[in-house]
């Protein structure tokens, strides 16, 4: 199950309290106080972990607490302080505090965190109260409470590009043509129910990431079929692959469906509209594929892509011009 936004609650520990004690020895001769501080409550942090994709195991687990830290002693012993807890999640993961919609941190790189409650103080002892004047305090303080809030967590996948187009487009059979991924392919509309990534390597020392973005129809920015959901997910992209079907099962126009997609990603963020696009005509095996790639350049005065996810025909030469895009400075 593909999770990308989640509602928790966390707590962190409160702090243990200080002790109030006296040394009581048989040749000891006025003792005096000897009360231990508290322990520190453990904090609640988030951090941005390699290897996860998912927010899954939070919609699972909504509320996470820290312990509390120990309770101070005699003989000037100082409570156990708590351990933090970390809640892991996938770069790209946006830390947002539910009550005031506050961004408190946006993990986009491996290692990033956030302490999204911070544990109380351990309170003092007797001993800290000690004096010239006072030699025998009986003062205390307690530990202080550790912060609570409900937050909200929201994932942006974080890839170098982005495959953007109608359902049936053939985004994740592309996908699964030129990386390691294995996304489900079908010949239905909304085969794909959550971003697919996949790793595209070019040789031992350079790669990069592509998303199979699903559900866009016309509507998509103001929540028509799966487009709303994802959409969220192209802002991380850096280039674009618009895929354009040359036979659509629904006999409408290709050039037509790709005007369509532009207008929704204009809509959601004009700013996804600026960004490096290659137009790709899929199933190039198809007659009709080298017509409508001919049509799509004459209309929008760029050139088009044809390929073919069946035969492997111009998948070579769209690596090759993704290359050039997310290499240039």
């Amino acid at each position: 199950m593909f999770v990308d936004e989640v509602e928790i609650e966390v707590q962190a520990g409160d702090g243990g309290n200080g002790c109030c004690s006296f040394r009581r020895e048989k040749y000891v001769a006025r003792g005096g106080p000897d009360g231990g501080d508290g322990g520190d409550g453990g904090s609640v942090l988030i951090r941005a972990t390699a290897g996860v994709d998912t927010l899954t195991e939070l919609a699972h687990r909504k509320i996470w607490r820290a312990d509390r830290g120990g309770h101070g002693e005699g003989s000037m012993r100082h409570g156990r302080n708590a351990q933090d807890i970390q809640i892991r999640v996938p770069p790209g993961t946006i830390v947002r505090d539910a009550a005031h919609r506050l961004v408190l941190k946006d993990l986009t790189q491996v290692g990033d965190q956030v302490v999204a409650a911070r544990g109380g103080h351990g309170g003092k002892g007797n001993i800290r109260f000690k004096s010239a004047t006072h030699q025998a305090p009986r003062e205390t303080t307690p530990g202080e409470i550790g912060e609570k809030r409900r937050l909200v967590l929201e994932l942006k996948v974080i890839a170098d590009v982005g495959l953007v187009g109608l359902p049936n487009a053939g985004k994740s059979t592309l996908l699964s043509r030129i990386s390691h991924a294995r996304p489900k392919v079908a010949d239905y509309p909304f085969t794909t129910r959550h971003p697919n990534l996949g790793r595209v390597d070019v040789d031992s020392d350079y790669g990069f990431v592509v998303a199979d973005i699903p559900g866009l129809i016309e509507g998509a920015h103001r929540g028509v079929g799966l487009g709303h959901e994802f959409l969220r997910h192209i802002e991380r992209t850096r280039s674009l692959v618009h895929l354009v079907e040359p036979t659509p099962d629904d006999g409408s126009d290709p050039v037509q469906n790709y005007l369509t997609i532009r207008d929704e990603l204009r809509q959601y963020d004009v700013d996804l509209t600026t960004r490096p696009e290659i137009v790709v005509v899929s199933k190039g095996e198809l007659p009709e594929a080298e017509r409508e790639q001919q049509r799509l350049a004459e209309r929008l005065g760029l050139p088009a892509l044809r390929i073919s996810a069946v035969t492997g025909a111009g998948l070579r030469e769209l690596i090759f011009q993704l290359i050039a895009i997310l290499r240039q400075p």
